[in-house]
């Protein structure tokens, strides 16, 4: 199996962050209380989350085809995939359309191989699926049946919440590694603007998507990938007033911004909200 370091390809820079508590916050009697008002928001943002939604393109002449070929331990229901581990996943079959072979093409992270793109060109339907989000267990557990769709006969894996793409090897060999890394690899993208860069589907996560200025990113934006790694594997999570640093002394401070611009029943909304990472240098110069 191909290793996960060469699968994702971006250089490892040595940009490991050190989330310290905003500078306001010190040692204070309302800890306790702090806490239960953490414990809170947990319980709030686990019944606020964006479902994970998938696009899987293949060639199956009808549903027992598909049925055939489905990996053993999974299950076909009325209600839609049944993972070995007794996970549920929806599974709404749709209709092809002229534009999402071009669509798919554009959209991989890394190009699909021939055979794979073969299979999107000449799709005959596409297979959605959807589960709820919110977590890296929710995004391995679809990355799972995705994968089970591929090995069915699936092209590729087509990412609402990112608008990313796979090709098939590429999405089964992410699902067998399962790491935070591949999960992040395979789920967030990161969008350049004119001034700014934004990540994108880190809602499938539970994360916050982030936006940096793009003078604050080197050329590949290579910081910006180990941060969203780092997010994805740290127990330590980044949030509003946090204080990011490296080796090379304080970096960025994490300030909460207003929701992202899309509505709530977009796959790309997320419900966490943004955090806006400001340098310290930008922090100076305003001082």
């Amino acid at each position: 199996m191909m290793s996960t370091e060469r699968l994702l390809g971006e250089k490892r820079i040595h940009m490991v962050p050190l989330v310290l508590n905003s500078m306001s916050d010190g040692y204070r009697g309302d800890a306790f209380e702090n806490q239960r008002n953490k414990q809170s928001n947990r319980i709030k943002l686990m019944e606020s989350f964006t479902p994970i939604t998938l696009r899987i393109p293949g060639i199956w002449s009808n549903p027992a085809e598909l049925l055939s070929r489905i990996p053993d331990g999974f299950r076909m229901t009325p209600d839609g995939l049944v993972l070995p581990d007794g996970d549920l996943v929806k599974l709404i079959p749709m209709e092809p359309d002229d534009q999402f072979a071009d669509i798919f093409q554009i959209s991989c992270r890394r190009t699909a191989s021939e055979g794979d793109m073969a299979i999107v060109r000449d799709y005959t339907v596409n297979i959605a699926l959807t589960a709820p989000g919110g977590s890296l267990k929710a995004a391995r557990s679809i990355m799972k049946a995705g994968a089970a769709i591929v090995q069915a006969g699936g092209g590729g894996v087509f990412i609402d919440n990112s608008a990313l793409a796979h090709g098939g090897t590429a999405w089964v060999e992410l699902a067998e590694d399962g790491s935070p890394d591949a999960l992040s690899f395979a789920f967030v993208g990161i969008v350049r603007g004119k001034t700014e860069a934004r990540t994108m589907g880190m809602n499938a996560l539970g994360l916050h998507d982030v936006v940096m200025q793009l003078a604050d990113l080197d050329e590949t934006g290579e910081s910006m990938i180990e941060l969203i790694r780092y997010m994805a594997s740290s127990e330590n999570p980044i949030g509003d007033g946090h204080i990011l640093a490296d080796e090379h002394g304080l970096r960025f401070k994490a300030v909460k911004t207003s929701d992202d611009e899309f509505d709530g029943d977009s796959p790309m909304h997320n419900p966490r909200g943004r955090l806006k990472l400001i340098s310290f240098k930008e922090i100076a110069e305003q001082n």
